[in-house]
């Protein structure tokens, strides 16, 4: 896997990188994981596009926010397009796919709904409530339509607070529910969560929305 070092990530080992192939500017031998060609240093065309191993990090719901950011942005420097201003076209395009996928990878995985749909997927795992989400979860869809009651209702910034502050209680009873159930390879439970997470940041969102227009009003 790639090092957090942006430069380790980047140019990697061959000692750990079987020679599969050749560079496409020296043909130079070669590893998988390798972005820069060791012979040459010519930017290699992105090879893996599984987020985690982009980014360098365990496939696991519980990850290290800030170990996630760092390595992020360390390998950003390694393949931002303005380090390659000055060479080939081709190098250009590839130091931008690289950058682009980067990009995807960290959208997904520093979000908690994104991060467990996705493991979801990579485990072959049918998304809870098909592909449309569904919700047929009586649970979920009382506590749904209590809460947009609720809000229709605040009068005060005050009462969305509170408001507010139940939504976020949720959100993190069940990250640690699905991080539990993750960990116990129970997918069933997993997708189930990764639903009702969903639609408790939804929840989260309006009354977010709901506070900034009673404060403008106010």
């Amino acid at each position: 896997p790639m090092s957090a070092n942006p430069s380790e990530s980047a140019h990697g080992d061959d000692s750990t990188n079987p020679v599969i192939h050749q560079c496409w500017s020296c043909q130079g031998p070669l590893g998988l994981s390798l972005a820069f060609c060791p012979t040459c240093d010519a930017i290699q065309p992105p090879g893996r596009t599984e987020h985690f191993a982009q980014l360098d990090v365990r496939p696991t719901f519980d990850i290290d926010l800030a170990e996630l950011e760092r390595k992020y942005f360390g390998l950003q420097r390694a393949f931002h397009p303005d380090r390659f201003a000055t060479k080939s076209a081709q190098e250009q395009e590839y130091s931008l796919r690289h950058a682009t996928n980067l990009n995807d990878a960290f959208k997904v995985l520093k979000s908690p709904v994104l991060r467990a749909e996705y493991l979801l997927e990579l485990k072959g795992a049918p998304p809870a409530g098909g592909h449309e989400k569904t919700v047929n979860d009586e649970d979920v869809l009382m506590e749904a339509m209590e809460t947009r009651e609720a809000l229709a209702d605040a009068e005060t910034p005050a009462d969305v607070d509170a408001i507010l502050a139940r939504a976020d209680a949720g959100i993190r009873e069940c990250t640690e529910a699905l991080s539990a159930a993750f960990g116990n390879s129970d997918l069933v439970a997993a997708a189930a969560l990764t639903l009702r997470l969903t639609y408790l940041h939804k929840l989260d969102d309006e009354a977010a929305q709901r506070a900034r227009i009673l404060a403008r009003a106010s």
